[in-house]
């Protein structure tokens, strides 16, 4: 009996660290898609169509309102559907970034 009172909050500790750990990598890479994602696809769309690159730009607008607002998941889809339209995707985006060394 006293073995559990004494088991069951260090697994729930450990329940706890292992969310904490998972979650931590996506928030890094989801506060820093309002920084890059909008000059990238924005360099991206001076070198298509005009119709592609009047619906790309509206959606990179709105998604950086969305950004300004807040919601950086919501603002991550119209990012990604910018890029859909360009012929990538986020993920490509992401890797062609420069790194600050």
């Amino acid at each position: 009996m006293n073995n559990r009172f004494f088991l069951a909050p260090v697994a729930l500790a450990i329940s706890a660290a292992f969310i904490g750990a998972a979650a931590s990598p996506a928030m890094a890479v989801e506060t820093g898609i309002c920084a890059t994602a909008p000059s990238q696809i924005r360099t991206l769309a001076t070198n298509v169509a005009p119709d592609t690159a009047r619906k790309v730009l509206n959606l990179v607008n709105v998604g950086e309102k969305l950004c300004d607002a807040g919601a950086r998941n919501e603002a991550g889809k119209k990012f990604s559907a910018a890029a859909k339209a360009l012929g990538t995707d986020m993920a490509a985006l992401s890797t062609a970034a420069p790194t600050a060394q």
